[in-house]
């Protein structure tokens, strides 16, 4: 987020420096939907640079991320007025800019094994750290720490950040691709790099890479990576009813794009930014990467925000839309399924900067924004 300087507090997982797949859309809505609004929620809470919100499994509880190193907790109720501190490692992560605590994850077994996950940056050298943390009486010790995996990041932009279970029960791992402008290392084309990547490992520390990801027998691939080609996934999420996985791709000077997640699959950048040749000297063809399912260009925002695929039970006329929206704009969107094999694009409202979007227990969908407030979808 955060591209340009009409922003200049943060800037974020999403600024530039310088088709189809499996999965597609749920057939049999005829029309368009009804279009929903936004509106406040939690007035009596504030948060401090907050870029994730997501439920507790098994509670009536909300996780909001602070980006310099906090995890609060809250009722999912909108008169509540007190938060409480669920992790605090401030002492360990490097924030400021795109840096930060970016991502959090419960276990699938969080029930029982009270497991929590982050994604976030260090200092010494600068590198990103995937981590576990264990909760006990309501709050995760920061001693707990289990460190899975950690990469280098060679510049201070381009972290991706979002992390989450798939219905694999693997951890998948948005990362982008080191930094500065157009890729200077390569890093998205290249499979020796975890760098400009979706990442899927296990949970078993020292024994992450599952044996049946696609690279695991390419010589010289890392074995974590899953899919590849992306400059920026600063957010992703995954449709809990299909399974799919939505990515949204921040873009550098021109587009800003959403993919379908498929295993081995090469999304293109640097050669191409979304549908557009980018730094392409072989003249590769477009139709040897996998299209985005859908664009912008600069002229209707300039930093994506993905979001989820509504699966509540508010609004089931939108079942299956995906929610997403723009950073800098504030412009909200959503992609229907306007046929068996096709979409429309619906323009909602505008909001500020939304830096994430958050699923309640239910389903229903709400808006981060970076400013320290959050909101409601609703019809």
């Amino acid at each position: 987020m955060l591209k340009r300087a009409v922003l200049s507090v943060l800037v974020f997982a999403l600024v530039a420096c310088g088709g189809s797949s499996e999965g597609g859309f749920d057939p049999g809505l005829h029309g368009a939907p009804l279009v929903p609004k936004v509106v406040p929620a939690f007035p009596n809470l504030s948060f401090t640079a907050p870029v994730f919100v997501t439920a507790v499994p098994g509670s009536n509880l909300l996780a909001v991320v602070e980006q310099a190193g906090v995890v609060r907790t809250f009722l999912d109720v909108d008169s509540t007025s007190t938060t409480s501190v669920l992790l605090d490692i401030q002492d360990r992560v490097r924030d400021g800019g795109e840096l930060g605590l970016l991502g959090l994850a419960f276990d699938p077994g969080f029930a029982t094994n009270r497991f929590l996950y982050v994604n976030y940056t260090a200092d010494g050298p600068l590198r990103t750290v995937i981590a576990r943390f264990t909760v006990t009486a309501g709050v995760a010790d920061p001693a707990s720490e289990v460190v899975l995996l950690e990469y280098a990041q060679p510049y201070r932009n381009h972290n991706g950040g979002w992390i989450g279970f798939g219905p694999d029960g693997m951890l998948y791992v948005a990362s982008g691709d080191g930094g500065s402008g157009n890729d200077p290392q390569d890093n998205g084309q290249r499979l020796d790099t975890l760098l400009g990547k979706v990442l899927r490992i296990r949970t078993t520390p020292g024994a992450i890479v599952p044996p049946d990801n696609p690279f695991v027998s390419t010589p010289g691939a890392r074995g974590e990576i899953w899919a590849y080609g992306l400059r920026n996934p600063w957010r992703m999420s995954f449709d809990r009813v299909s399974g799919r996985l939505w990515i949204a791709d921040v873009g550098q000077d021109a587009r800003e794009e959403i993919d379908v997640g498929q295993a081995g699959g090469n999304y293109g950048w640097r050669v191409y930014e979304g549908t557009r040749s980018n730094l392409n000297p072989s003249n590769l063809p477009a139709s040897g990467f996998i299209a985005p399912v859908h664009e912008y260009d600069h002229d209707q925002g300039q930093s994506i925000t993905g979001g989820y695929a509504y699966r509540g039970t508010a609004m089931p006329s939108l079942a299956g839309s995906y929610f997403y929206a723009d950073f800098v704009n504030g412009r909200l969107w959503f992609l229907w399924p306007s046929s068996a094999n096709g979409y429309s694009n619906q323009a909602v409202a505008t909001v500020s900067n939304p830096s994430s979007f958050g699923e309640t227990a239910t389903g229903e969908l709400l808006i981060v924004q970076y400013g320290g407030t959050l909101l409601r979808i609703v019809p």
